[in-house]
């Protein structure tokens, strides 16, 4: 997705955060169905590079993934110009 006076700064989708309660058993799923390892795997996160974009799990109940199911990451590059555009057409 390339930046255009109707859109000037968003570059795409960069990464997906799931709530991973069962942080063991959400890696050991997701290696088996995308057929690979993840390249970032600690007690508090697991990444796989799917595609060059991130799959996230996260335990972390209190977390923003934990609060909805799922966060999702977007690629700017104006983070200024993108949130005022954004706050005008009437996010919160």
């Amino acid at each position: 997705m390339k930046p255009s006076p109707a859109n000037p700064s968003f570059l795409g989708l960069r990464t997906a955060i799931y709530h991973a309660p069962d942080l063991a058993k959400g890696k050991s799923w997701h290696s088996k169905i995308l057929a690979i390892q993840p390249y970032f795997d600690q007690p508090f996160y697991v990444g796989f590079n799917v595609g060059g974009y991130e799959l996230g799990l996260d335990p972390d109940p209190s977390s923003s993934a934990g609060s909805c199911g799922v966060v999702v990451y977007w690629g700017v590059s104006d983070a200024d110009a993108a949130l005022k555009r954004l706050v005008s057409l009437g996010a919160r």
